[in-house]
């Protein structure tokens, strides 16, 4: 009896997607990035805030991952900024097809970034290309210092890498969090990775990300 590797086959046809996707996004010259973590870490927070301080000067369309409900997608677009919705229905991760068919329903022709905010998962999205520009991983300071070294796969293949919360760590609070340990870990993973401590919550740090993302409109 044949054997079909299952696993193979999904990855074949979730690259057959991404490769649309990165089609589709160079046609627009549009640049994406794929936005990782934990759950909790402050993803959502952080495009908000970021929707909302470059709202003058960068257009952020969103595609939205969760498991169920539509929560984050709806803080999207209270800033105005469009957003589609994917729920996965128990599945860890985003697949390229779904982004594929969110990429249909963002206005492009009128965006200059766009954002994935992948399933709360510091494994599973690591593993599947969407087509994305780069990941973006984030980190909040609530989770400990030990994650690199924990998940490194999603650390070694992140273009920057948000210390989100460092608000935390003001005037003596009692949180366990060697910011020097996740720098050395992370760069003994991936030397060219960015690394910005914000706090989404007070704006810390944040124009430093912002920095960034300039540099990466095309």
């Amino acid at each position: 009896m044949a054997k079909v590797d299952i696993g193979k086959k999904i990855l074949n046809a979730n690259e057959t997607y991404a490769l649309r996707n990165r089609e589709l996004l160079a046609r627009h010259k549009r640049p994406c990035f794929n936005i990782i973590s934990s759950p909790g870490s402050g993803k959502t927070t952080i495009l908000v805030r970021t929707i909302s301080d470059l709202a003058d000067r960068v257009r952020i369309g969103v595609i939205e991952g969760d498991i169920q409900t539509d929560i984050d997608a709806e803080r999207i677009r209270a800033t105005r900024a469009p957003a589609v919705q994917i729920n996965t229905e128990g599945a860890c991760h985003l697949s390229a097809a779904q982004v594929n068919h969110a990429l249909e329903k963002l206005p492009l022709e009128r965006l200059d970034i766009v954002f994935i905010e992948n399933v709360g998962n510091l494994v599973c999205p690591s593993a599947f290309e969407l087509g994305e520009d780069g990941k973006v991983v984030v980190l909040s300071v609530a989770e400990g210092d030990d994650k690199p070294v924990k998940y490194p796969a999603i650390f070694a293949k992140s273009q920057v890498l948000l210390v989100n919360k460092i608000d935390l760590l003001a005037g003596g609070a009692q949180v366990d969090f060697d910011l020097d340990r996740v720098r050395a870990d992370a760069r003994r993973l991936n030397k060219g990775i960015e690394i910005f401590p914000v706090s989404a919550k007070t704006g810390e740090g944040m124009q430093n990300w912002y920095d960034w993302l300039a540099g990466q409109v095309r």
